[in-house]
């Protein structure tokens, strides 16, 4: 994701996509605490020293790395169902590469449900089921669980959340031909006026949340130990212990 985001044409084009959409919906952050989970820090950097704080949250099986890379460090190694933020503290929350590889997608949203304040909103960047981005794997946008607007809508509503607002984004192919990357910012604005949205490669669904929710994640004796990572891991982190007696892990 790294690679994708920050070394490749491909994936500055797709960040400036999403990023956009995301900006002129949050325009005014100024004492505001946003938090990221997944990997979306690529959408985080504009609100860096306009809102009150910046929080990447990035899960375990997919490693954590300094970011800013030329400042001090925003980013935090978490697991899927549990987050080191207290209860009501963030006032944004986008998700992106986070809903649709999880192992546990409705314990993530009651994670979100919880640090989420009442009068917050969150924004799930999901890959859209029935688009190009879904369907090809060299992009972030080709692993995981792709949705459809009404699978995604009906998920949230499961998990504790009103959907208040739905757009979608990337309405170019995922191609780094020449002829597309020049063009994709035109066709970003023609999807976006002319309401293309079943193309778009991924859905953002904007949500509050529903106070009257029960939990639907896991149980407290369900959740696994957080295993240390020490920068950023090839294959995965390893724990920095383990009795003779814990099971084996795959």
């Amino acid at each position: 994701m790294r690679d994708f985001y920050y070394r490749s044409e491909l994936g500055r084009a797709a960040q400036k996509g999403v990023r956009d959409k995301l900006t002129a919906r949050w325009s005014d952050v100024r004492g505001l605490t946003i938090a990221g989970y997944g990997f979306a820090v690529p959408l985080l950097r504009p609100f860096l020293g306009k809102a009150e704080a910046v929080i990447g949250l990035m899960p375990a099986p997919q490693g954590v790395m300094h970011w800013p890379a030329e400042s001090d460090n925003h980013s935090v190694l978490c697991d899927e169902v549990r987050w080191p933020l207290a209860n009501d503290s963030v006032d944004r929350l986008v998700m992106m590469h986070g809903l649709e590889n999880g192992d546990h997608p409705l314990a993530l949203l009651d994670e979100a449900h919880r640090v989420l304040s009442p009068q917050g909103r969150a924004v799930i960047v999901v890959p859209n089921r029935g688009a190009l981005w879904a369907r090809s794997d060299r992009t972030p946008f080709g692993y995981g669980q792709p949705y459809s607007r009404g699978q995604i809508t009906k998920l949230l509503g499961e998990g504790g959340f009103i959907t208040t607002d739905q757009t979608s984004a990337l309405f170019f192919p995922p191609s780094e031909r020449r002829i597309w990357m020049r063009s994709a910012r035109g066709l970003e604005r023609l999807g976006s006026r002319w309401g293309f949205e079943r193309v778009g490669g991924v859905l953002m669904i904007e949500a509050m949340r529903r106070d009257t929710a029960a939990p639907r994640g896991l149980r407290t004796a369900d959740r696994p130990p957080l295993r240390v990572l020490e920068g950023i891991p090839l294959s995965g982190a390893q724990p920095a212990w383990r009795d003779r007696s814990d099971p084996p892990r795959r």
